[in-house]
């Protein structure tokens, strides 16, 4: 199975990174072949240009990093962000992979009727989001509302037609003992080894 992996984060010591080894261990131990799209060492572009915006409107790409993701999410079985949140959301390079990248003509198009999308990417069986942040879980969802799981989940995802959706928080990143995180990280590389 191939396994397309969106990564963002600068800094190659943050808890994000021990995630992304830890599940490219995982998948890599159950023979699975691993696309990492590293947005932050790729370079990526967030920004929407006027250019960008026209390509986009005529499902024609014209950035050739846009288009070499598009080519890669078409032949993925499973796609992984793994990212942490910043101000309750994603950062800019996550935010604008998904405005460039997760195009029309590409990953979705309008539904014939008129009404609702239809998903492209037709080898894709599921969507799971990795994510860090800093505050407790239920004040992230009581006082936040899960705004990943809104934004990302049912607002991207669902609304493009992709089943299979799922989201796995770490939260109070800064004040957790070393024995948590290292659980974490071995709970996860399990999971990712029995992926399937």
């Amino acid at each position: 199975m191939r396994v397309a992996i969106v990564f963002n984060h600068p800094y190659e010591g943050s808890f994000g990174n021990a995630i992304l080894n830890a599940i490219t261990k995982g998948l890599n131990g159950a023979n699975h072949e691993v696309d990492l799209m590293h947005l932050d060492k790729d370079g990526f572009n967030p920004v929407m240009s006027k250019a960008d915006l026209k390509a986009f409107v005529e499902h024609k790409p014209i950035d050739p990093q846009v288009i070499d993701y598009n080519e890669r999410l078409k032949k993925a079985d499973h796609l992984i962000f793994v990212f942490p949140i910043w101000w309750d959301l994603m950062p800019a390079m996550t935010k604008g992979f998904i405005d460039r990248v997760l195009a029309p003509g590409v990953v979705y198009d309008h539904h014939p009727r008129g009404f609702g999308l239809v998903p492209l990417l037709k080898n894709m069986k599921s969507v799971t989001i990795i994510t860090t942040m800093n505050k407790p879980k239920i004040m992230y969802s009581l006082l936040i509302g899960n705004l990943i799981r809104k934004a990302m989940l049912r607002s991207v995802f669902k609304t493009m037609g992709y089943k299979n959706l799922k989201w796995i928080s770490f939260n109070r990143i800064k004040v957790v003992s070393q024995k948590k995180r290292v659980k974490w990280l071995n709970d996860l590389e399990k999971q990712f080894s029995r992926f399937k």
